[in-house]
């Protein structure tokens, strides 16, 4: 993937990974837009950085989507790098009838969201030279937090997915998956602070110098997804599940 000279649009821009995806990508001299449900949000993230511009979409709605690709294309037809970021979890009670309301939204958002932008902008990509299109999945798709089961199995799906867009737009736009492993975001309540978790700012740093390598791997892994992302091929998925839930359940019981 070229990383300077790009019109990059990235999802979920206005707060954690993609705020800070945004900024790195600018910083190298490509022109950013960042989209999502709060221009206030958005506009912080643009400010005093020229060549970043803000949107405001929403991702749970098909029919807002494509009027979305629309004006995306219209507004800044040089677009050739999609970056599918915006994603929310939710936790869950699995042991009893509950309501799904939950559920359905985090299928809405982290799966048919990214399939349906994509859809709305695979064929203007595929017109443009140096196009890549970069889904933004987790260390769950590979070892689900029990508690977030839906997010695991919508990121577990979207994993699945990006293989084959992979496969499908060989020569026409590059896919590249970039797995997060537990950040310190503004995803769940506490996660920002919460001990143990990466760093935002040291998974971005190991994120870019991926990003740059060339060739651009598929899967941009940094270190401390490994123990997700191997475990199955490493013969360890049970004991990785149990270590992985031990893990975040004492983090997350430490800060109450």
């Amino acid at each position: 993937m070229k990383t300077r000279g790009n019109t990059v649009l990235i999802t979920g821009g206005g707060s954690g990974i993609g705020k800070a995806l945004a900024h790195r990508f600018h910083d190298l001299g490509n022109t950013v837009i960042v989209a999502g449900r709060r221009m206030e949000a958005l506009q912080q993230a643009i400010a005093g950085r020229p060549n970043m511009h803000a949107m405001t979409v929403d991702i749970d709605s098909a029919e807002g989507i494509i009027e979305f690709a629309q004006r995306m294309v219209t507004e800044h037809p040089a677009l050739n790098v999609l970056v599918n970021n915006a994603g929310i979890m939710r936790f869950e009670v699995l042991d009893q009838v509950r309501d799904l309301q939950d559920a359905e939204a985090t299928v809405t958002t982290n799966l048919l969201g990214p399939i349906r932008l994509t859809n709305a902008l695979v064929e203007h990509l595929s017109r443009q030279p140096d196009a890549a299109l970069v889904n933004v999945t987790s260390g769950l798709a590979f070892v689900p937090l029990i508690p977030a089961a839906t997010y695991s199995a919508t990121k577990a799906a979207l994993h699945s997915y990006t293989v084959a867009l992979r496969e499908a737009l060989k020569g026409k736009i590059e896919v590249i998956e970039l797995v997060p492993p537990a950040v310190q975001t503004d995803l769940t309540p506490g996660q920002a602070t919460r001990e143990g978790y990466l760093p935002l700012a040291a998974f971005i740093d190991e994120v870019m110098t991926l990003f740059q390598q060339q060739p651009t791997p598929r899967e941009i892994l940094v270190q401390r997804v490994a123990f997700q992302r191997n475990a199955e091929a490493e013969h360890r998925f049970d004991e990785a599940v149990t270590t992985l839930n031990a893990f975040a359940r004492a983090a997350i019981e430490a800060q109450q």
